[in-house]
């Protein structure tokens, strides 16, 4: 027969607890290590102080210390943990991986053989909804493998398969942005230099099909055809001295590339935006070149939608370009904001909304 006492069945009062806690504490204080471990080892956690059996850990760093096969198959490894461990809603990710990461990366150009180039990668690939994460190391591992090959397209893809394969994914996303050195000469002195572009190459695949994508940044002048007559009218109405405002302004080409076409270089493409819209911004300037600069921009007066337009006209004219989007930004000398146009062809670049600072990006400091 069972006996139960109503006093231990009963809820103790925290005054109770707390006065049982002090007479186990005053027993504790005068009873030897292997008393207390008799009558239960987790006494000595209730005692004040640190914790006497805590067990004596190396503050030195191992440097001799080798992790072998056995002891790497013990680490934890928590983002290929079971769906259980997964926090928030159960959803696919389309994109997770790594932004930024740099190294020299050597690219094929047309004019000047091959570049070695500092280059800022991002690799991502998509995440199914029962997966609680990816190594974010193996995309990094994956692309080292490929780095010291002189980077095409093929090249790329070569190293978005190998990094999808590792993490058994079914879609990937790779961009490498840089800064590409071209020569330019001066306008009247004969005098030459470096002007530098930003370049990004991105591949992607989705559903086992992969788009091949060029963006780039242009940098040029852009004189107000407004402002021109309205400069012009005060000249001749009224003898008034006056002048046209223009601004350094941006335009973001994003193109992409026919799969079955020659190569678009990037000369190529820069080549492309400066026949469209020749008032470039200059980078040795001498006074004959300033001269000229100021005729150029008055020969090329434009609105940011000519722009758009004119580099339209441009690369619907190249075979080697399919689907293409033109964002332009007229950094406003007149007005204290930005004039801004996007134009797109195609379905590639097609979008309802568009990133609330995406144009913010297109600022480029001299």
């Amino acid at each position: 027969m069972n006996m139960h006492n109503r006093e231990i069945d009963r809820q103790p009062t925290r005054d109770e607890a707390e006065h049982a806690l002090a007479v186990l504490r005053q027993w504790a204080a005068g009873a030897s290590a292997a008393e207390r471990n008799t009558l239960d080892p987790a006494v000595e956690g209730l005692m004040p102080g640190p914790v006497s059996d805590y067990p004596a850990l190396s503050r030195s760093y191992p440097a001799d210390f080798k992790a072998d096969a056995a002891y790497k198959d013990t680490l934890p490894d928590l983002q290929n943990g079971p769906s259980s461990l997964i926090r928030g809603a159960r959803r696919a990710i389309q994109h997770v991986g790594i932004s930024n990461f740099r190294l020299p990366i050597r690219f094929h150009t047309r004019d000047n053989g091959d570049l070695t180039l500092e280059t800022s990668v991002t690799g991502s690939v998509s995440l199914e909804a029962e997966k609680k994460g990816i190594n974010m190391s193996r995309i990094m591992r994956s692309f080292y493998a490929h780095a010291e090959r002189t980077f095409s397209f093929e090249v790329i893809e070569a190293a978005l398969d190998s990094y999808k394969a590792d993490l058994d994914s079914l879609d990937a996303r790779i961009a490498m942005r840089f800064s590409f050195p071209m020569k330019v000469g001066s306008l009247r002195s004969g005098l030459s230099g470096y002007q530098y572009y930003d370049i990004a190459l991105e591949l992607v695949e989705q559903a086992g099909v992969a788009r091949k994508i060029m963006h780039l940044d242009y940098v040029y002048s852009s004189t107000c055809p407004c402002s021109l007559e309205l400069s012009e009218h005060a000249r001749q109405a009224r003898g008034q001295l006056a002048t046209p405002h223009s601004q350094r302004s941006v335009a973001r080409i994003s193109v992409a590339l026919d799969p079955e076409a020659d190569c678009l270089w990037f000369e190529d493409l820069i080549e492309i935006c400066r026949a469209a819209v020749p008032t470039e911004t200059q980078v040795m300037v001498k006074r004959e070149d300033e001269q000229a600069f100021a005729e150029l921009n008055a020969a090329n007066p434009i609105f940011v939608e000519d722009a758009a337009r004119l580099f339209a006209e441009g690369l619907q004219r190249d075979p080697r370009i399919g689907d293409f989007r033109v964002l332009a930004s007229h950094q406003e000398s007149l007005h204290s904001h930005d004039a801004i146009s996007v134009l797109t062809e195609g379905e590639t670049f097609a979008a309802d909304s568009l990133d609330p600072k995406l144009f913010a990006t297109l600022i480029h400091a001299g």
